[in-house]
């Protein structure tokens, strides 16, 4: 069974998607002054379109054939350096306003995925008490 279809589970992998962005840019802010380090940043999108394009399926004559599609479980998203850039003269490519407006508009979408959780969890309470 599951409680409320999939969307818990959404919101979860949202939630982690949003935690490792984080995690991410405070680690370049961070090394916003060390000589020689690249920035990185999380790739979603690359990840989505690979998962929207059509895909062909091979022809199995056996079942333990493995097919091309895969039904693993991977994260949607990874995350890769930007090594081909370099603004500052010690070869670090950590743009500071950058990494803090997309610090913002990362805190800005992990409340509203915290604050949507929490509204399933409340209409979950409503139902076990009765509706008071």
């Amino acid at each position: 069974m599951t409680l409320f279809g999939k969307t818990i589970q959404t919101l979860e992998h949202s939630l982690d998607y949003s935690s490792l962005k984080n995690r991410t840019i405070a680690n370049n802010i961070a090394n916003v002054d060390t000589p020689g380090y690249k920035s990185k940043e999380v790739v979603f999108k690359d990840i989505l379109n690979q998962k929207l394009s059509p895909s062909f399926e091979s022809k199995r004559t056996n079942d333990k054939h493995i097919p091309f599609t895969s039904q693993n479980h991977f994260r949607s998203f990874n995350v890769t350096t930007k090594s081909n850039t370099s603004y500052n003269h010690n070869g670090n490519n950590v743009d500071i306003d950058k990494e803090m407006s997309d610090l913002a508009k990362n805190q800005i979408y992990y409340q509203s995925l915290v604050d949507r959780l929490n509204g399933k969890f409340r209409s979950l309470e409503t139902v076990i008490k009765g509706g008071r």
